[in-house]
């Protein structure tokens, strides 16, 4: 197949269209509602709207567990409505692989809040991969698929909005063939929650958390950079786009897999570099956890809680900190200012029954 630009979220259903998705569904909201617009385009896949994102998991659900792979995509304001049915999903498992597609928004371009999303895979302890570009969106969600499965587990892809409005360079594939055909199998000990049957699903949770740490450490999508040994920095998705830019000879170890963490791959890579960063936009999620493990790391020290990562604010933080002095500021902002653009409601985007804008 001949090569393709693509934004993250063409390359977002492209994937899922190669994963041999069943059934799709979402709530619309930016930046996200481009993946189901163009899922549609596929027309073996059953799409639609839902009235709210607990809805759209919901369906998804169902399709799941009648054997079929499904899809659920939303904005990152909509996991708050969809967090019921996920945290009890994260017990049951699944049947066909089931792939929850969660578009934050740093800097708040059209969003009320800058939630972290990767809380709520660590919080629902389900694993979430990030990619890093529109390639690694296709790829990752037939993955995604494939960890699903194996694992017996939802899994939750973490875009942004830069991944998912940018558009690079995508070699498309092959639909997978050779799928089981859907078919529900009744067996209500994994699929009911009641509290007899959770008790006995819970410690299965647990193992499969410290599994998929296993599975992280050998992970291609998990992978160390070494360059200089001075400074290495562990990042992901966007930001290790942005650090290889602003820090050209800086070690980076890239994660793919955001949750769990490889931890001994991190620690590997610790010990290689004298002083270690952590890079990341909004929560210090990476960085809390490297510390728990015992391991020196800067991070928030440094570098924003609040919006946007990019190479000149990463150049910017990283100078003033003394850290890169030979590194020269990004001047941003140079000529005249562009006016500001307000934000607005997309027309056909309802807002009663949802959080999101």
């Amino acid at each position: 197949m001949n090569k393709e630009i693509l934004s993250g979220n063409e390359a977002f259903a492209r994937g899922a269209h190669e994963a041999g998705v069943k059934v799709a569904s979402a709530y619309p909201g930016t930046p996200s509602t481009e993946i189901l617009e163009n899922v549609v385009r596929y027309r073996e896949i059953d799409a639609s709207w839902a009235p709210n994102e607990k809805v759209a998991l919901e369906v998804a659900i169902g399709a799941s567990f009648g054997g079929g792979r499904a899809l659920a995509c939303m904005k990152h304001v909509g996991v708050n409505v969809a967090a019921d049915p996920l945290f009890t999903l994260s017990y049951t498992g699944v049947g066909g692989g089931l792939v929850l597609i969660v578009a934050d928004d740093p800097e708040m371009h059209s969003s009320q809040d800058e939630q972290d999303s990767r809380n709520y895979a660590r919080f629902a302890k389900v694993p979430m991969l990030e990619p890093a570009d529109s390639q690694e969106c296709l790829d990752f969600t037939r993955l995604a698929f494939e960890l699903s499965e194996q694992f017996d587990t939802p899994v939750m892809l973490r875009s942004c909005t830069r991944i998912s409005h940018g558009k690079s360079i995508v070699q498309p594939g092959e639909p997978v063939s050779g799928l089981p055909e859907p078919k529900l199998v009744k067996n209500p000990a994994k699929l009911v929650m009641l509290p007899g049957n959770a008790r006995v699903r819970h410690p299965l949770v647990e193992e499969r958390s410290v599994n998929l740490s296993t599975y992280g450490d050998t992970a291609a999508i998990n992978r160390m950079e070494i360059r200089s040994a001075d400074i290495g920095v562990i990042c992901a998705g966007v930001t290790w786009q942005y650090v290889r830019e602003a820090l050209p000879e800086a070690s980076t170890l890239k994660l793919g897999m955001v949750w769990p963490l490889p931890q001994q791959l991190i620690r590997e890579f610790a010990g290689k570099v004298q002083r270690l960063f952590v890079v990341e936009e909004l929560d210090p999620f990476i960085e809390e956890q490297v510390k728990a493990m015992g391991i020196a790391v800067t991070g928030k020290e440094i570098i924003s809680l609040c919006g946007e990562l990019s190479p000149g604010r990463i150049r910017d933080a990283f100078s003033t900190a003394g850290i890169m002095p030979g590194q020269a500021a990004a001047r941003q902002g140079q000529g005249e200012p562009l006016p500001p653009v307000p934000p607005t409601c997309a027309p056909a985007v309802p807002t009663a029954g949802s959080s999101t804008s």
